[in-house]
């Protein structure tokens, strides 16, 4: 394998010279900046990335923490991320993390060792404390993490008021809620606009809210426990798609007909959502939208660092299939 100092003896000149044409980092002529390059295509000379990114200080290497990749949220979310990494010639890393802020934090300090330039981080355990000592920059995807933070979010509170409003126009008189992770910025916004909705109504109970982690076998679990006390909900608005087909397989085992007996909404627009039988309404993310944008707005930050936080948000769409009854 060619190394630098061979190149430099075939070009003729200094192993300074030829860093200075790789690293396109100082004046080199023309003529000798070619012969350099021919050296470099002659010899197949590939630059160690561990020693250009030390001499840099920057690695071309961007980080994705999600908290659970069996999630299909996830996936469709870093194939964007991904995309526009790849577009700008940086390396994609993935890390699932399992929302364990003790996995979190190692790997944190691996990346940066590593000299990673950028991190994009959806948490619902990292906080402020955990990343004040991180030197690159760092975006907030899907929810927010300190309002230092640049982030990418969607109207998280206004798409669960219309997901809960939705269940009242097709007739649905007690609704109930499958709540995310409480510890998650989109949990308290999605359960403030199911609120927004209910808390008022006479037959509102706080029985009615009960917490599914975003996590398929927990919101089949809680599900059935809530529908056994409270066989009158007849509308169920699952914090996430994930765990509104829980709701459904719960419904299934209870003997319950979706949506004859029981109506039940999502929220995030995954493709499984289209596969269930019966089809699941959902409040749809332009989840490849805000992971692209999340990616870009990273590189924006790698590349100037005094480039003020943006805080942008998306909105989401309603999407009407099977497990509701159809609108009056």
């Amino acid at each position: 394998m060619a190394t630098i100092k061979d190149v430099a003896k075939l070009a003729q000149v200094s192993v300074a010279t030829v860093s200075r044409v790789l690293n396109s980092n100082g004046y080199v002529n023309p003529t000798t900046k070619e012969r350099v390059n021919k050296a470099i295509s002659d010899l197949n000379y590939r630059p160690n990335d561990v020693a250009r990114s030390l001499f840099k200080g920057r690695s071309k290497m961007i980080a994705l923490f999600v908290p659970d990749i069996m999630n299909p949220y996830f996936p469709e979310l870093a194939r964007a991320v991904e995309d526009v990494t790849n577009q700008h010639d940086y390396t994609f890393v993935l890390c699932n993390t399992d929302d364990d802020i003790e996995k979190e934090i190692t790997y944190l300090n691996a990346l940066q060792q590593k000299s990673v330039d950028g991190i994009i981080i959806v948490s619902s355990t990292i906080n402020k404390e955990h990343i004040q000592h991180i030197n690159v920059p760092i975006i907030a995807l899907d929810r927010i993490l300190s309002s230092d933070l640049s982030s990418v979010t969607v109207t998280n509170r206004e798409g669960a008021k219309e997901a809960t409003e939705y269940l009242k126009e097709i007739g649905c008189e007690r609704i109930a809620h499958i709540c995310g992770p409480e510890n998650a910025s989109n949990t308290v916004q999605r359960l403030r606009g199911y609120l927004d909705v209910v808390k008022d109504e006479d037959w509102f109970l706080s029985s009615y809210v009960v917490s599914g982690g975003y996590n398929f076998d927990k919101a089949v679990e809680v599900t059935i426990n809530l529908l056994k006390d409270h066989p009158e909900v007849d509308g169920i608005f699952a914090a996430n798609d994930v765990m509104g087909v829980g709701v459904m397989k719960a419904a299934q085992s209870l003997g319950l007909r979706v949506p004859e007996d029981l109506s039940i909404i999502g929220f995030d627009g995954i493709a499984l959502g289209k596969t269930t039988s019966p089809s699941l309404t959902t409040m749809a993310q332009p989840i490849y939208d805000i992971g692209a944008r999340a990616a870009e707005i990273l590189i924006e930050h790698i590349n100037d660092k005094e480039l003020l936080r943006k805080r942008e948000e998306f909105t989401v769409k309603l999407i009407e299939r099977e497990s509701t009854k159809v609108r009056r």
